[in-house]
């Protein structure tokens, strides 16, 4: 239920969801040097060979039964239809269940990716719109109903698929049970027009219905696959974690998850109307939505919902290519409210949180400015064999906090002096993650801790893996954006994690999954992570877990003198 309380004045804050694309694209924009991204196929044919036992391969869902894989450790069931191939007539039209089948269906395999343009390592170019399934990983052996985490992934709302995140370990060593979801992408999920508004004002937020239909489906089958129905943890990664904060706000979300942890992506900004990639008012998306339409030749508001739906995918998605990233829309029944609003005044599902960002967020996309550079400044050599790769100048990072932060630049400078920082680089990073992530963090925490249990985390590892095959950068990136998964997640794309670092990976999915299994992430074994409190956060670095004070440590009350 969404408690409401005496309604306060929300706060706007500085955009965090619009920089997200523009961190992502910046693997977009070294594809050239980290190659193709790394997908995950199918487990090997060690594994893929079903073992005898108790644990069986196949299982009955509401619409059929599935075969999975079964391991030593684990099953695997990939690619199960949450709801109908959104096509035809389903296209921009709310998710509809799936065609029941009677054969045993092949869940041995990853299914298609929901249509996205190439360019990201954590993405599959697709133009598929058979997307809508789930995968789902249990234990091989259980002897009670376990919790269920449910993973959105990260992307911008315009990248990624469910099945690129195997959740070998979360399963194996948390002894929980795993969904991933596809959702839809882009226009496809987040297009707003007057012609779909006919069931009540929902076009653009078609992805949000789909994890929310995810959700349903988790509620209904997961006791056929060992899971407890009423004990279901969202959890997401940036885009993922936006999401989680809409369905945080959304009165359509209620009892759909028990518990949330929100990664890299801060619920009290970024979620204003002058951000694209936010919640937008409905009478702004849908100017947006028929401007699309008539750039694809669709203006008349009468035929557009034909002339839309015979439009091939990949043709939409050259015509969104240059476009801001698209998000959900305020107003209707999906999102009322904007989840700043939504904290604000209490009127969300008050349930048990884990939220947290990286401590050098921002440094990707200041290694994107660095490898777009296509001349170097005088006398800046640019790195050895990358000629276009220069380093930041003094003067490139003025420009860029004269961008950032307007009349506020020189105070910014002053407090983030690159002698301070060891060049302009690591200095531009730092100002960036703490404007846009690390104050929104503190303030999303605030506001949940009001109403319900709250532990907050700064993922904190200076030498975290990058991408397979890329270059070291002119100055190191630490715990950048998507850092994090590959200490949760089997993952195809990031250089190997080292001893010390699997340990410190063992540690986080502790925390994550005692916190699935019972609300609260301590137990023994573990530092004891205290619930969130005059900004005080659990640093987590291999070797060193402990509480730091963030405000202190990312000038929080700077910032907040500077009303950003």
């Amino acid at each position: 239920m969404i408690h409401t309380p005496e309604v306060v004045p929300a706060r706007s804050d500085p955009p965090v969801a619009r920089r997200v694309q523009r961190i992502l694209l910046t693997a977009a924009a070294v594809t050239g040097v980290i190659g193709v991204a790394a997908t995950l196929t199918g487990p090997t044919a060690e594994v893929r060979a079903a073992a005898s036992g108790s644990a069986p391969a196949v299982v009955q869902t509401e619409s059929g039964p599935v075969r999975g894989l079964v391991t030593d450790g684990y099953r695997s069931f990939q690619a199960i239809p949450y709801a109908a191939p959104p096509v035809g007539e389903l296209r921009w039209s709310g998710p509809q269940p799936p065609q029941p089948w009677t054969g045993v269906r092949d869940a041995t395999q990853p299914g298609n990716a929901c249509p996205q343009p190439a360019g990201i390592p954590m993405g599959r170019p697709s133009t598929t719109e058979d997307c809508l399934f789930v995968n789902v990983t249990t234990p091989r052996h259980s002897s009670k109903p376990l919790p269920v985490m449910v993973w959105l992934h990260g992307g911008s709302l315009t990248y990624g698929a469910g099945d690129i995140y195997r959740p070998i370990s979360l399963v194996t060593q948390g002894d929980v049970i795993v969904v991933s979801v596809n959702y839809r992408l882009g226009a496809l999920g987040f297009l707003a027009h007057p012609a779909f508004d006919a069931d009540a004002n929902q076009s653009g937020n078609f992805g949000l219905q789909d994890q929310q239909a995810a959700l349903r489906w988790v509620r209904r089958n997961a006791a056929a696959f060992g899971g407890d129905p009423h004990n279901v943890t969202l959890f997401g990664q940036s885009a993922g974690s936006f999401s989680g904060c809409a369905h945080l706000a959304s009165p359509a979300s209620a009892g759909l998850f028990d518990k949330v942890i929100m990664q890299s992506g801060p619920c009290t900004s970024g979620w204003t109307p002058a951000t694209t990639s936010a919640p937008r008012p409905r009478t702004v998306a849908e100017q947006e939505g028929l401007a699309l339409a008539e750039s694809l030749g669709c203006p008349d508001l009468a035929a557009a919902a034909t002339c839309l739906r015979a439009k091939p995918a990949d043709e939409l998605l050259a015509a969104t290519a240059s476009l801001p990233d698209l998000g959900p829309v305020l107003g209707g029944p999906i999102l009322p409210i904007d989840p700043a609003e939504a904290l604000a005044t209490g009127r969300f599902h008050h349930v048990p949180v884990i939220h947290g960002y990286n401590r050098d967020e921002e440094r990707l996309r200041v290694w994107g400015m660095e490898v777009s550079g296509a001349n170097c400044a005088p006398g800046v050599p640019a790195l050895p064999d990358h000629p276009n790769e220069c380093p930041l100048t003094e003067a490139d990072y003025r420009e860029q906090l004269n961008q950032e932060f307007g009349a506020d630049a020189d105070a910014v400078a002053a407090r983030y002096s690159t002698s301070a920082y060891g060049s302009p680089s690591e200095a531009l990073g730092a100002a960036l993650t703490d404007a846009i992530w690390v104050r929104s963090t503190l303030d999303t925490a605030a506001a949940l801790a009001r109403h319900t249990p709250t532990y907050v985390y700064e993922f904190a590892d200076d030498q975290a893996p990058f991408f397979t095959g890329a270059h070291q950068p002119s100055f190191p990136l630490g715990s950048f954006h998507t850092a994090e998964l590959p200490y949760l997640f089997t993952v195809g794309y990031a250089q190997p994690l080292t001893d010390e670092q699997t340990r410190l990976g063992t540690q986080m999915i502790d925390y994550w999954t005692r916190f699935a299994h019972t609300g609260d992430p301590n137990g023994s074994g573990s530092p004891t992570w205290s619930r969130y409190s005059s900004q005080r956060v659990l640093a987590l670095a291999p070797g060193t877990i402990r509480t730091v004070d963030s405000a202190t440590g990312h000038h929080y009350a700077f910032w907040r003198s500077l009303n950003r």
